[in-house]
């Protein structure tokens, strides 16, 4: 079979429009070796850090420390698997830093 896309794969063509470039290059990555679930992972931790962000943008630091503290835990799990989350693990160091 081919290399799956946002053509004929729905995970991916449900996300296009809402992921950065390197984030939706990681998902496709994931997606063609048949881990839709660290795929999934993914876009959860993707979430997870726009939410902290926006935490702290609103002053709410306790919510944010929870928050990150949830994305590390994702961050570990994509580590213990030996995928290339760089890009993941830059925007996690960058609002962790934010957080007081």
């Amino acid at each position: 079979m081919g290399r799956k896309t946002s053509k004929n794969n729905d995970l991916l063509s449900s996300v296009r429009k809402d992921t950065s470039p390197k984030i939706y290059s990681l998902l496709v990555d994931l997606v063609n070796d048949n881990r839709e679930d660290l795929a999934e992972l993914v876009l959860k931790i993707d979430y997870l850090l726009e939410y902290t962000s926006t935490c702290i943008n609103h002053k709410d630091f306790d919510e944010s420390k929870e928050t990150i503290k949830r994305v590390e835990d994702r961050i570990s799990i994509l580590e213990k698997e030996g995928k290339n989350i760089e890009y993941l693990r830059y925007l996690y160091e960058g609002i962790k830093k934010k957080c007081k």
